[in-house]
């Protein structure tokens, strides 16, 4: 049936192309833009999702000036999303929608952005930055991080931490750690280490709010962002109460007990939903991106929660799945609501009338590509291909080699960066096939755990009552194997779903902008006109049965097995005492 739909769509959309260009009715169009790690993606969208045109890309360069730093320059981020917007532009004029001999002419209505989180800029007051972006991923404010958690312990004076700083639920419930990609230590570190920058600083923002501020001159934050980064309250963050209360939604005590109380004053003093209109293009932004001025710049937010938009995961219950080379979980909670073992969960996220929590696991697409190249010769590396239909030969459980995922630690449901991998049960008959199949497994057991978690504390600690979620959206590399895709049905008990377009950060994108510039006129609506379900991968019942087994009685088992043993590794190795401390 869905297919059949997504036939009929098409063919109506042929329709609608042939008769605009025969009229010469321009086609409304928005464009979404992704700012990832390593490069700036543009791309437009109609009304009902589909791609016009080509998406384009460019790159910008990441440094790393020492163990553990990431940086980047602001001012290349805005160079790249000028050529991507151009080239997405660009490739209208060359896009094959259209059947007739007369080509279609596009109207560009809205603008919407998507960025890194935790990419912490620091402005002066001619909005111009005063350093190098700290990139999500730099890690020097780990110092800072451990702190937090140690002053706000020691604030409450034994009793509960959550009643003297409610911020910190969203870190376990209070437990912690907090992690140094977050805003608040990647500030302190400016602070303490760059005391001449803190001080010319007017403004402290992200990659997202520059961004926009580059498009329309207006300085604004994202609820989403200050929601699941800053900790900041993001429904009371919005000032919608009709009384606008300075400082609304931030996390003043904290910022005292710290010692940085300023920083409420640098951050953006406006914050937006996700799909709220920023402003129109300013003159110089038009100018660059050679689009009219006063095209409607629409508020987005962190890529991977813009993701879940795109995906279609607006919905209480609802779970997706985000791969690549780490593994991200999202589950929509009916509260939120925080308990150990999940992050979150956020108040206002993605959007203000929801609330998410995640988890995460840290090494999961990357193992891959590890085993990959350790088995290949030379330059010649195996194709996934061939190490898919190799492993596809095995029976399930690998002929009894176990695997821990945990190579690069362990983010939920136990934090622990002292974890590593494993392989159990290893025999002078297991081949590569097996060792590829045991890894694919064991990413898959430890996304079961994560999901059976987040489901166990969201239901925990809510009023409300929660089913199990039987369905996972997914979306990224791991849609490329049909064998891990079973896998991950097989093992987690879940029926997967893969959309029609599975890049969610710029499929999320363009329903925002499609909502902001009235295209559409709810994110539901939206949802509904622009997602589409292609394919479900349902789990096998005999599988299911082999894995529930393998997972209760070994993999579970050989998690908390394996603690000491890992703590004692990275003693003998060093740096075991500077990652208990959370130093990188």
């Amino acid at each position: 049936m869905m297919r059949l739909i997504s036939i009929s769509i098409g063919i109506s959309l042929q329709a609608i192309y042939v008769y605009a260009s025969q009229t010469n009715a321009p086609i409304d169009v928005v464009i979404g833009v992704d700012g990832g790690t390593e490069s700036i993606r543009a791309c437009c969208f109609d009304a009902q999702g589909r791609i016009v045109g080509k998406p384009h890309a460019v790159p910008y360069v990441t440094s790393h000036p020492n163990p553990g730093w990431a940086e980047q320059n602001p001012l290349q981020w805005w160079d790249s999303l000028v050529g991507a917007v151009r080239g997405a532009i660009g490739s209208l004029d060359d896009d094959d929608s259209c059947s007739s001999s007369s080509p279609a002419s596009y109207n560009v209505k809205a603008i919407c952005c998507d960025t890194t989180c935790c990419s912490v800029v620091a402005l002066s007051k001619e909005y111009t930055p005063l350093r190098p972006c700290l990139l999500w991923m730099d890690a020097r404010s780990a110092p800072q991080a451990r702190r937090i958690m140690d002053v706000a312990k020691a604030e409450s004076s034994g009793s509960d931490i959550l009643k003297s700083f409610p911020e910190l639920r969203v870190n376990s419930n209070g437990e912690g750690p907090i992690s140094a990609e977050w805003l608040l230590p990647k500030s302190l570190w400016i602070k303490e280490m760059e005391p001449e920058v803190w001080e010319k600083a007017h403004v402290i923002c992200e990659y997202q709010d520059y961004i926009n501020y580059r498009l329309t001159g207006k300085m604004v934050a994202s609820s989403c962002n200050a929601a699941v980064r800053w900790h900041h309250d993001g429904v009371e963050v919005l000032n919608r109460d009709g009384h606008k209360k300075e400082h609304a939604g931030r996390p003043m005590g904290l910022y005292k007990a710290l010692g940085i109380s300023e920083l409420a004053n640098k951050l953006p003093k406006t914050t937006l939903a996700m799909g709220d209109v920023v402003g129109g293009l300013s003159e110089a932004a038009a100018k660059d991106l050679v689009l009219p001025e006063g095209t409607l710049v629409v508020q987005g937010g962190p890529d991977a929660f813009v993701g879940m938009v795109g995906l279609g995961t607006i919905h209480t219950n609802q779970l997706c799945l985000i791969t690549g080379s780490s593994h991200l979980h999202c589950l929509v909670t009916p509260e939120p609501v925080s308990n150990p073992g999940m992050w979150g969960a956020y108040r206002g996220a993605p959007l203000p009338h929801l609330s998410f929590a995640e988890g995460g696991q840290s090494s999961t697409g990357r193992l891959l590509v590890w085993l990959r190249d350790l088995v290949s010769s030379g330059n010649e590396k195996i194709s996934y291909k061939v190490l898919d239909e190799e492993a596809s030969k095995i029976a399930p459980g690998s002929d009894g080699l176990v695997a821990l995922e945990t190579w690069q630690g362990s983010r939920t449901p136990h934090t622990d960066a002292l974890a590593r991998g494993s392989f159990v049960g290893l025999s002078l008959s297991h081949t590569r096939a097996h060792l590829f199949r045991a890894i694919l497994e064991s990413v898959c057991y430890g996304t079961r755990a994560c999901f059976d978690a987040l489901e166990a504390a969201a239901q925990q600690g809510s009023s409300k009552a929660m089913s199990k979620s039987n369905e996972v959206i997914i979306a990224g590399g791991a849609t490329r194997s049909p064998l891990w895709l079973q896998l991950h049905a097989d093992i987690s008990g879940r029926t997967f779903l893969i959309n029609e377009n599975t890049d969610g950060p710029l499929l999320g994108c363009a329903i925002l902008a499609a909502v902001g510039c009235g295209i559409h006129k709810s994110i539901d609506e939206a949802v509904e006109k622009m997602v589409r379900v292609k394919d479900k991968i349902e789990p096998n019942a005999d599988r299911m049965k082999i894995y529930d087994r393998l997972y209760k009685d070994l993999y579970l088992k050989m998690r908390p097995s394996f603690t000491n043993i890992f703590h004692s590794l990275a003693d003998i190795r060093g740096g075991g005492e500077s990652l208990k401390n959370g130093k990188n």
